[in-house]
């Protein structure tokens, strides 16, 4: 098979180990960096081009899209779908997984257990969204924040409101959830591959660090999930149209809860951790899949 990944650079870990692994199965390889490419829209023949030349026909693409780039990459693979190609997560179920206000309200409609969680865009509103959510402290996220970034603890409700009050003033579209405090910083990552969690992994943010990301110090060990914690994040996936997904769940005193899915999860640090071969995973998973087309569910409203 020929499999394209797209992805800004070939020597990043999540790159190199899916090229690896897909090349030790005997597939054929290329990384594509999305903002390179561009396309030619027909109804007959929709073709990509890359560096000045027209891109030959492939079997498969694994979308590797930062969020910086999320709008022209999901164009992208669009053009690929369009072409044919299989595509591990289509282009509509990324999209809903990186809008993190369209995410939280698909999961909410199928019942999925979330925070508390509150938006507005009224500065007059900030009293009663505090209350909303049961008060300080609480968590403040950018909707457009990623790895941790844009994501406050606000121990006070005088620091709430002023968190809120400059983001606001910024212009920034912001969510306002409870926090878990039971959860003691840590975190815990689901991945999920063709409706089944295939590792999972615990997070623990350092000391004086509310954030569980390892790359701002965190520590991950393996971790056994409850028959409850494995079903949310298939649930969680399946309810966003994602065949691939790392999930982000909390344990709370009310069962677990979802805080994020990830529609390009990183693999290093799973794999590392769990010693599972995620990277030969996604490629049997491709194998099985590329010649029907099997959209896993995707085909969702919202």
């Amino acid at each position: 098979m020929k499999i394209a990944v797209l992805s800004r650079k070939a020597s990043l870990y999540s790159t190199a180990r899916l090229v690896e692994a897909g090349k030790k199965r005997g597939h054929e390889m290329r990384v594509i960096n999305c903002v390179g490419c561009y396309m030619n829209i027909t109804s007959h023949r929709p073709t990509l081009h890359y560096k000045g030349k027209e891109l030959e026909s492939y079997d498969a693409v694994i979308p590797r899209i930062g969020a910086s780039n999320t709008f022209y990459g999901t164009a992208i693979v669009r053009q690929f779908e369009m072409m044919g190609v299989f595509s591990i997560n289509e282009s509509q179920a990324i999209i809903r997984a990186r809008d993190k206000l369209r995410a939280f309200q698909l999961l909410a409609r199928k019942g999925i257990g979330l925070p508390i969680t509150g938006f507005a865009r009224n500065i007059h509103d900030i009293d009663d969204l505090i209350k909303m959510v049961g008060g300080a402290p609480l968590i403040i996220k950018l909707l457009e924040g990623t790895q941790g970034l844009g994501v406050v603890l606000a121990e006070t409700k005088k620091a709430a409101e002023s968190v809120i009050q400059a983001f606001y003033g910024l212009k920034s579209n912001i969510l306002i959830q409870e926090y878990i405090k039971e959860a003691s910083g840590s975190d815990i990552r689901a991945f999920v591959i063709d409706k089944r969690v295939v590792a999972s992994m615990k997070r623990q943010s350092k000391e004086g660090e509310f954030r569980s990301n390892i790359h701002r110090g965190g520590t991950a060990s393996k971790i056994k999930l409850t028959p409850e914690e494995r079903s949310i994040a298939v649930r969680a996936t399946r309810a966003l149209g994602l065949r691939v997904a790392g999930v982000d769940l909390l344990r709370s005193n009310h069962g677990p809860v979802i805080m994020e899915v990830n529609a390009s999860p990183g693999l290093e640090g799973i794999e590392k951790t769990t010693g599972v071969d995620i990277s030969d995973k996604i490629m049997r998973y491709i194998e099985k899949n590329h010649e029907s087309g099997n959209s896993s569910g995707s085909r969702i409203k919202g």
